[in-house]
């Protein structure tokens, strides 16, 4: 072997040898994972991160189940409402990282001793096909009342909040927003509606713009790429408000890799990092990152105010009742 492709091998295994893993739990979409891996490990080449994914509910439960034997090291990539929960069961560690003051206070852990750091807000909106609703001369919803309209009956799909971040930010939504008693009604009226819930945040949008339903309750960011690409949606945000959250990260409690993990947060809090959430999120945690995303709807205006220590305070409750109420109509899970 020439002596520039020994050495070259040399080096190539000694940097391998010497790289750390991480685990790192997410909900992050499928189609983001390697971009965000490829971009920290360009930074920090002696970190590997070696990805765990699942929906916000499967991930929130895993963590929860694992909690005395943790094989996270990093939770990067799942709601503000999940992280507030961990935080509560001892399952994330208090730290303050490199670069806090540089993100928008809103979207970080509210608590003194804070644990989790948002990288972006995900917001919920009405996918509303256009070109199906004109066939089945469906009206266009301007409320989350007229989506009680019986015209509407097997036309509508939404995630299933005991499955997907999505679905439960929009349940906590309704209740904090009509109270009690209302949005248990609300969703009960609306239940009649449905014609099935996802077990994915982003699914509801995709069958809307597929025309397996003429309307999805579903991720706005979805919703925007999927017009973006000539689906013939209209985004629409209705009265009344719309559910929201924050992806966010933060460090397993007694992890055995804590300088690799701290090095993760810190980087993911960066002014770099949030350029790669900019390029698919509308609204992104640091203060000085901007960049319009194609036909993404005003989702400030409309956000109702969500008490993300009530989401997970309440979650085991709400989740409980709700599926002994609709459960029945979810999708089979693959």
């Amino acid at each position: 072997m020439p002596l520039a492709l020994t050495l070259t091998s040399l080096i190539s295994t000694g940097l391998y040898a010497a790289q750390e893993e991480l685990t790192v739990y997410t909900a992050f979409e499928s189609d983001l994972l390697t971009r965000y891996k490829k971009a920290f490990e360009a930074d920090h080449p002696d970190i590997r991160i070696k990805w765990v994914r699942d929906s916000t509910g499967v991930m929130t439960a895993k963590l929860l189940a694992e909690k005395s034997n943790s094989r996270a090291d990093v939770v990067w990539g799942l709601a503000g409402s999940s992280m507030a929960l961990l935080k509560q069961e001892g399952v994330l560690a208090t730290y303050t990282p490199a670069g806090l003051n540089d993100i928008k206070s809103e979207l970080v852990d509210p608590e003194t001793g804070k644990a989790w750091f948002g990288n972006q807000a995900f917001f919920n909106v009405v996918c509303y096909n256009e070109a199906v609703a004109k066939a089945n001369n469906l009206p266009k919803p301007e409320s989350w009342q007229d989506l009680l309209n019986p015209v509407y009956k097997g036309q509508i799909a939404m995630p299933n909040p005991a499955s997907s971040g999505t679905g439960y930010m929009q349940v906590s939504a309704w209740l904090q927003s009509m109270g009690e008693e209302e949005g248990w009604s609300y969703m009960s009226g609306l239940d009649n509606n449905i014609a099935h819930y996802t077990h994915s945040g982003s699914k509801p949008c995709v069958q809307a713009a597929m025309g397996e339903v003429a309307i999805g309750i579903s991720q706005a960011i979805r919703g925007a790429q999927l017009k973006t690409k000539g689906a013939p949606l209209d985004l629409i945000m209705p009265e009344g408000g719309i559910g929201w959250d924050v992806e966010s990260v933060g460090m397993v409690k007694g992890t055995a890799r804590e300088k690799a993990a701290r090095t993760l947060v810190n980087w993911s809090l960066t002014a770099k990092a949030n350029e790669q959430y900019a390029e698919a999120y509308a609204v992104v945690g640091h203060k000085e990152v901007h960049k319009p995303v194609a036909n993404y709807p005003d989702v400030e205006s409309a956000m109702v105010s969500m008490d993300f220590g009530a989401m997970a305070s309440g979650r085991k409750q709400v989740l409980k009742e709700w599926s002994e109420r609709f459960d029945q109509k979810s999708e089979p899970r693959s």
